[in-house]
């Protein structure tokens, strides 16, 4: 009997602690996996998955959005942040979902996560696809403070903050967020001529349920700076690594992405040739909301 109680018991909390993870599977199982990995820290897939996860499940993929541990709808105070926590919602989400293989895409942030999981476990990815995602994280910081000393050269109160983000440890969540504040000041994440398309998938999605679950966890950043030592990388030699171990890497970035340097897209390029890469006009940092035609034929091509 106390055997019984005590399986029950284990059985219990396991489902409990697979609860912590929100995740949705759209389209149908027999189509190629794709699963989504969100931006960050302090991201989720809302956007995502509320624009593009089912438009791109009836392009003929079976699509899985989740959000990390510990952030958006996967509320967790005890989660740490860290890559090996990523990739343990990653490995579970293969087993929640009988998958044995995936096309792996990542956005943002999630460009880091995914590119460092394809790395380690390179038997569990059928693919690699970057999106509008990270990959030398010290070099688009540098890029973002270098625009903005130009753009505001003739503004002295302006001059003396990027000073002073300058100053800040570069592996720091403060850093990390000035830079980005101030890139969103300088419309760096925006599209320059919004389209009826990408108005229409944004005003849907403002009015709707997953505008409503946009949850950004604000102590995220700070416990994936504090736990993680791996916190301000430069994947180049990493994706190299991948492309070696014969793992196709495919690339899509939008040309209005201002937070990419020409130099590191066109290293990114040579990486992963020039025919699994493409840029997209009037497109910025979301361009699965952007330029979301364009994004899918992309995925199309290169995945089915």
């Amino acid at each position: 009997m106390k055997q019984v109680i005590f399986i029950l018991c284990f059985l219990f909390f396991s489902f409990i602690k697979s609860q912590t993870i929100y995740s949705k599977d759209y389209g149908n199982k027999d189509n190629p996996p794709i699963i989504f990995i969100h931006g960050g820290p302090s991201g989720n897939a809302t956007l995502f998955e509320g624009t593009t996860a089912e438009a791109l499940a009836n392009k003929g993929f079976y699509v899985i959005v989740y959000d990390r541990r510990g952030e958006g709808r996967s509320k967790d105070d005890k989660a740490t942040m860290t890559f090996k926590e990523s990739f343990e919602d990653l490995l579970q989400l293969y087993k929640t979902y009988n998958l044995k293989k995936a096309n792996i895409l990542g956005h943002s942030f999630g460009g880091i996560i995914a590119t460092l999981f394809t790395n380690q476990y390179p038997e569990k990815v059928n693919s690699l696809t970057l999106a509008g995602a990270l990959f030398s994280q010290q070099e688009t910081y540098d890029h973002i403070l270098k625009g903005a000393k130009e753009k505001f050269k003739d503004d002295p109160s302006h001059l003396k903050h990027i000073g002073e983000i300058e100053n800040l440890n570069k592996n720091s969540a403060e850093y990390r967020k000035s830079c980005y504040d101030i890139a969103s000041e300088m419309n760096l994440f925006t599209m320059p001529a919004p389209t009826p398309k990408s108005k229409q998938l944004r005003e849907e999605y403002a009015s709707g349920d997953f505008y409503k679950n946009n949850y950004r966890n604000p102590d995220s950043p700070l416990k994936f700076y504090k736990n993680e030592s791996q916190n301000n990388l430069n994947n180049i030699n990493v994706l190299k690594s991948i492309k070696k171990k014969g793992i196709p890497i495919f690339a899509v970035y939008g040309k209005d992405d201002g937070i990419f340097s020409e130099k590191q897209i066109s290293e990114l390029r040579s990486i992963t040739g020039d025919e699994n890469f493409s840029r997209i006009d009037n497109c910025s940092h979301y361009l699965f909301v952007d330029q979301q035609d364009e994004f899918l034929k992309f995925i199309v091509q290169h995945l089915h």
